[in-house]
């Protein structure tokens, strides 16, 4: 069967001009503060511009109509291209990063997991700081609509629970998808003008305040400092860090239903109620121990473990104290909650909160019939009975996932990286 590559190359030559209009905004900031960055971010926004205009003025075809195989190579080639024309003003900039430490920085970035090979932040020019965190803001945007538009419609890892009405027939994709795409961005600025507000009034300076809010929202944790919110050792501002990160894992969905006067969706999810119950357990058990072992006051001990465990478990990266000085019990418990990540639609990282509700509704299921060979039962999710499809989805991606992680750590450990740095680098990867 061929492929028809125009709409797919239409699509990613869109995204390169919203990121080279995105690469105006540092330009502008270093052009104020008379920084020579500015001609770097000039010159790949103009050098990505041409690119996007020549690839969507020549893959103009009239009406899109998108089928399987075009989604997928628009998903995974956008999560390709993208990262290599951000990478640019990395390496024409003055800290002149090589190709792969850029495409790395950018990378990491866009997916906004946060991992970053630059050192000595606090001195670094204020437009690439400011870039840094527009690539984990528009990475942590696209994620959120690809959630509810590209994914429920490839049926990848269970997703397709989450399909929208008017996603049925690929006539009415484009129209829908631009729609609801809109409404996201609108709630997305929204939460991140809000955020900026608050951690002004906080404290931080007008530079950090909107930094640090476009990567809490994104849940990406790129910083401004070396010592990411540590930096600031303020009580305030770590609490409306963890308000955000838990802010960005809430389903962005049921942020349009609020709006539309039904706000218990948002108290009343199944996704919700698991997201924050795991929150509390794990920070009471955090503290408990940090209380016993004398590590901190009990104060302390409840701040610390409830920043560092809304960090970890939403996949933001932040970091306000060494927990890796805290004993082995705390290591362990944040290692296995970076697979856990938020809830489907959040700009969380990890399996997702739903995969691990449907899984252990299936375990339930089997136990049953073990238990009673004669009688019928259907796995359910939110008062929904799920089809094989749905489950077989979500043990395949369970399969995939760990399957990814143990391939990549074994690469890591070829490297000569030890064991726990190379399995909770893959995992966080």
């Amino acid at each position: 069967m061929d492929i028809d590559f125009r709409p797919i190359f239409l699509i990613i030559g869109f995204l390169l001009i919203i990121l080279s209009l995105g690469m105006l905004v540092p330009a502008t900031i270093d052009l104020l503060a008379q920084n020579q960055n500015w001609l770097a971010f000039i010159t790949s926004s103009l050098f990505t511009l041409f690119i996007g205009v020549a690839t969507f003025i020549s893959c103009r075809s009239g009406k899109i109509n998108l089928n399987l195989r075009q989604a997928f190579l628009i998903t995974t080639l956008s999560w390709i291209i993208l990262p290599i024309f951000a990478s640019i003003p990395f390496m024409i900039s003055d800290i002149q990063l090589s190709f792969t430490d850029a495409f790395f920085e950018s990378m990491s970035g866009i997916t906004t997991t946060g991992a970053t090979i630059i050192i000595g932040l606090d001195n670094m020019t204020t437009g690439l700081l400011i870039w840094r965190c527009i690539l984990q803001w528009l990475g942590g945007l696209g994620i959120i609509i690809m959630a509810f538009t590209i994914l429920p419609f490839l049926k990848v890892g269970g997703m397709q629970m989450f399909k929208i009405e008017g996603f049925d027939t690929h006539e009415n994709f484009i129209p829908r998808a631009t729609e609801l795409a809109s409404s996201l961005i609108i709630i997305f600025s929204s939460l991140t003008i809000l955020w900026a507000f608050l951690y002004w009034l906080a404290g931080m300076n007008i530079l950090d305040s909107i930094s640090h809010s476009m990567t809490t929202i994104a849940t990406g944790g790129y910083s401004n400092h070396d010592d990411s919110i540590g930096y600031f050792n303020s009580s305030a501002i770590e609490f409306i860090a963890s308000m955000g990160m838990i802010a960005g894992g809430v389903p962005f969905l049921l942020y349009i239903q609020v709006l539309k006067g039904k706000p218990k969706s948002l108290f009343y999810d199944p996704q919700v109620i698991w997201f924050i119950s795991i929150i509390i357990f794990f920070i009471i058990l955090i503290s408990l121990y940090l209380i016993i072992k004398n590590i901190y006051s009990p104060l302390d001990a409840l701040r610390f473990a409830s920043f560092n465990t809304i960090s970890v478990l939403t996949g933001t990266g932040y970091a306000s104290e060494d927990f890796g000085a805290w004993g082995a019990f705390p290591i362990v418990i944040f290692f296995l909650l970076m697979f856990v990540g938020g809830c489907a639609g959040s700009t969380t990282c990890g399996i997702k909160i739903f995969r691990f509700q449907i899984l252990i509704e299936v375990v339930r299921v089997q136990l049953k019939k073990l238990s009673e060979p004669h009688g019928v039962f259907t796995p359910q999710f939110n008062r929904h009975s799920l089809d094989d499809d749905i489950t077989s989805s979500v043990v395949g991606f369970f399969y995939l996932y760990l399957l990814t992680v143990c391939i990549l750590a074994t690469c890591l450990a070829a490297l000569d990286i030890d064991f726990l740095t190379a399995l909770s680098g893959a995992a966080s990867a």
